[in-house]
Formats: structure tokens, C-alpha cells, sequence
């Protein structure tokens, strides 16, 4: 299993975000050729009320390295990256590699 974790930024404007993640990026997402699984949450504050350091977390899964890199090699990947500059203006982080199972 190949594993994408993509961390952004909290928004200056959370409610414009949202309506783009949910509306426009994630179905857009969704696309990618070979794309296994797609999971996304919004961290809450802390019991102090302290902010997450990231505002929305997706996680998505791939049966491997080439799997994913075929699938963003595809033009749905390529325009889900490109995606990114409508609504990503805070900044984002993306991570990848090899996923597995600690328990």
C-alpha cells in the first residue's frame, strides 16, 4: 500500500475552502485512476480551545507506488494538483510513501 497525506493550512476564509474542498477538489479527487481509498478530516481545537495546526487532512491510499504514480500521471491527477491553487492559498503540505500496519 501507497499512502499521500496532504495537511493544509487553515484558510483565511474557512467557509470559501469548504465550499471549494467539498464542492469542486474532492470530487475532483475522487477521480484518480486507481485511487483505493479516500478519507478526509477536519482536526477539532483542543480541550483548551487551542487551534489543531492543520485545518483539513486527506488521506489517500494506492495498491502501490506505481499505482500512484500512474493515477497522478493521468490528467485527472493533473488537474486535481492544479486544483490545489484555487482554494490551497494558505499553504499545503503533501507526504508519501509506503503505508503498513502497526497493530
Amino acid at each position: 500500500m501507497f499512502q499521500v497525506t496532504v495537511l493544509y493550512d487553515h484558510p483565511a476564509d474557512p467557509a470559501a475552502f469548504d465550499e471549494h474542498y467539498d464542492g469542486v477538489h474532492a470530487p475532483l479527487a475522487a477521480t484518480i485512476p486507481g485511487l483505493q481509498r479516500y478519507t478526509v478530516s477536519r482536526p477539532e481545537p483542543g480541550p483548551d480551545g487551542t487551534l489543531p495546526p492543520y485545518y483539513l487532512v486527506a488521506v489517500m491510499e494506492y495498491e502501490s507506488e506505481a499505482a500512484h504514480d500512474a493515477g497522478t500521471s493521468a490528467p485527472e491527477g493533473q488537474a486535481t494538483r492544479a486544483d490545489l491553487a484555487n482554494f490551497a492559498t494558505a499553504g499545503v503540505t503533501v507526504m508519501a510513501g509506503p503505508a503498513g500496519s502497526v497493530v
